[in-house]
């Protein structure tokens, strides 16, 4: 009886182990399948997939990157992830830097790509499950889209209010006007907005939003050209 016990366990052991591998080889495949779809076509995130789910209302126009203000794309740039142009993916300098923290991570060291990564594969919230997987998913899109189709993509699902998303769907909210025609100073009040879309309004700043485009237009007069590699020629 033993002996047909630990038959009966070895057996049920490999056939677990058996679907295990198999759901794992769909998902990878599914994967693939997806980074060279989403390299083409317009791409929704997870957190506009869950509304619709929902019933929710959903505003966002999808729109090339040749239509998006270079203003918009250096401002992002400058405010998430100034090295945008030249990492893999993920930034190690800045993720070494909050790891190594005395004071433990009082930042984020995500990068636009992460983001990405994040927006349209995984889920919201804060864990170190979903960090773990942003990683080596933000340097597989490094490598299966350009630059220019990563922010493409990251400002056509960013979140810039209660079911708002995407640039031209801001522009035309807060601005009256196309992502394309989006000035210095009203594409530095969207990136400001970032961080926590949901409260501030980039059409009636508040003062700590006013301080942060502030911040973020300073920064875009320092970074130069290092934005260029994401702006169409």
């Amino acid at each position: 009886m033993a002996a047909e016990r630990a038959t009966t366990r070895r057996s049920l052991f490999a056939r677990l182990l058996r679907w295990f591998l198999i759901a794992g080889l769909a998902l990878l495949a599914a994967l693939v399948l997806a980074l060279i779809l989403y390299r083409f076509v317009p791409v929704p995130s997870t957190l506009m997939l869950g509304r619709w789910l929902t019933l929710q209302p959903v505003e966002r126009q999808w729109v090339p990157l040749a239509q998006i203000s270079p203003n918009l794309i250096r401002a992002v740039i400058a405010a998430e992830d100034q090295r945008f142009c030249s990492h893999d993916g993920v930034d190690w300098v800045e993720l070494n830097a909050v790891l190594e923290d005395e004071d433990g991570p009082s930042r984020g060291a995500s990068t636009l790509t992460m983001q990405t990564a994040k927006n349209v594969f995984l889920w919201p919230g804060r864990s170190y499950v979903r960090k773990g997987l942003e990683i080596p998913l933000a340097m597989t899109i490094d490598v299966a889209w350009p630059k220019q189709r990563i922010i493409e993509i990251y400002l056509n699902v960013a979140e810039w209010g209660e079911g708002l998303y995407g640039a031209e769907a801001a522009a035309q909210r807060y601005f009256g006007k196309p992502a394309s025609r989006l000035s210095a100073t009203e594409a530095a009040r969207l990136a400001g907005a970032l961080p926590n879309p949901i409260l501030r309004n980039p059409a009636r700043p508040s003062r700590g939003l006013q301080s942060a485009a502030g911040r973020v237009q300073r920064r875009v007069g320092q970074m130069g050209p290092l934005g260029d590699c994401a702006v169409p020629g």
